[in-house]
């Protein structure tokens, strides 16, 4: 397996990790309650997907 000759610079390792930082989650409106959700999952607050009742919440 071969291994570096020489050390990479600090400045050439961070252009190299430019590109890892996480985006920031993507929120999308409930179309049930109009609050704030992830796309592609349940709603937390009412608990409707695609116009479904799938997950009962309690009403606390």
């Amino acid at each position: 397996m071969p291994n570096p000759k020489r050390r990479h610079s600090k400045t050439r390792t961070a252009k190299r990790r430019t590109h890892d930082a996480l985006s920031p989650v993507q929120l999308g409106q409930c179309p049930q309650c109009k609050e704030a959700k992830r796309p592609h999952q349940v709603c937390p607050n009412c608990g409707f997907y695609r116009g479904r009742q799938v997950k009962p919440v309690d009403d606390a």
